[in-house]
């Protein structure tokens, strides 16, 4: 269970910079889930493989709506600045903890089963999780999760009203995804239909484990892999779901043989692995700078974003098939570090 200290929201800069930290911790998932799933190998794990992929291009897209939320409350993202981008290892941002005055920390690890339920899970866990049977074979002083810290955002949105609403409609990012799902913000409706599109797909709901969509949400679709098994309706159960469906399983000889937390090892200067590690950090730099482009005024740059995302892919594919020298056959993997001063 995460603990974030509860913040007071009573005004439009407060809730600014709330809003600040959420597009900060939607991007702080991105380059853990994506680093599990390019650590699988190709034709392996291919169910967990796919979980985790859907996770991320979602994440994706909740760091487009708090986005759209931000601007639309007169706020202006800055994605691509020193600082903003979370380092690897490191705490979550907001100072979010495992319990109070003890940090989160977010490792960059190869996809296992523990890395999934022990820092994945916990990251999407909601506040009551529901739990399903599986095949036989009072105001705390903190936010323990972050569909609450999402909730208090909406409630400080629904007091403020709609006279907040005072951003540039242009920068309302739209594209690529449903249209259902990214959306123009505008006043207090659209801003809270756009929060319960990030809560439920997170978390579900408190009655059940899908997203509006009809799909299991990210806690629940991450413990799949952890369970081996598929969550499914079923009307022989109290809660009408089982973990009872098709196999998920998970062979950890699928995975790339990928050293822990990659930025803090030291590769040999000139080497081709070197080369291929800055060559990733280059490829981020740009998804960060599209991404910024994207929700300051040209909303097209989303679809060179997602294109990144892929080649970004490709390119952690040959820091996963390199070993680093003198590292006890572990070969090497994405570091995650943006670098200010590059331009593609």
């Amino acid at each position: 269970m995460l603990h974030l200290r509860r913040r007071t929201i009573n005004t439009v800069p407060q809730l600014i910079a709330s809003l600040h930290g959420a597009v900060r911790l939607e991007l702080a998932t991105l380059p853990p889930y994506l680093t599990a799933y390019y650590s699988i190998k190709p034709d392996h794990n291919r169910h967990a493989a796919q979980i985790l992929r859907s996770v991320a291009l979602e994440e994706m897209l909740h760091l487009c709506i708090a986005c759209n939320i931000l601007n639309a409350v007169g706020g202006h993202p800055i994605i691509n600045t020193p600082g903003f981008p979370l380092h690897y290892p490191g705490p979550l941002p907001m100072d979010i903890g495992a319990k109070p005055g003890d940090p989160f920390i977010v490792p960059i690890k190869k996809a296992s089963i523990p890395l999934i339920r022990n820092i994945f899970m916990t990251i999407e866990e909601p506040e009551d999780p529901l739990h399903f049977p599986r095949d036989p074979d009072t105001a705390d002083p903190d936010y323990h999760t972050i569909g609450e810290f999402y909730l208090a955002i909406e409630d400080a949105i629904q007091r403020l009203g709609d006279s907040i609403f005072t951003g540039d409609p242009a920068l309302q990012v739209t594209g690529w995804f449903p249209s259902g799902e990214l959306f123009p913000v505008t006043g207090v409706d659209s801003a809270s239909r756009a929060i319960n599109i990030i809560i439920e797909q997170g978390e579900g709901t408190s009655t059940t484990p899908t997203d509006p969509e009809g799909l299991n949400a990210h806690y629940y679709r991450f413990s799949e892999i952890v369970v081996g098994r598929r969550l499914v309706p079923n009307a022989n159960t109290p809660m009408g779901y089982s973990y009872t469906g098709l196999p998920i399983p998970f062979d950890p000889d699928g995975v790339w043989p990928m050293v822990d937390n990659p930025s803090r090892v030291r590769l040999p200067k000139g080497s081709l692995v070197a080369r291929y590690a800055e060559d990733f950090d280059e490829t981020y730099t740009t998804l960060l700078n599209a991404i910024h482009a994207t929700v300051n005024g040209e909303p097209k740059q989303l679809d060179v974003a997602i294109g990144v995302m892929y080649q970004l892919r490709v390119q952690a594919l040959l820091l996963l098939r390199t070993p680093i020298p003198n590292q006890d056959g572990l070969n090497a993997g994405p570091r995650w570090r943006f670098l200010p001063s590059f331009t593609a």
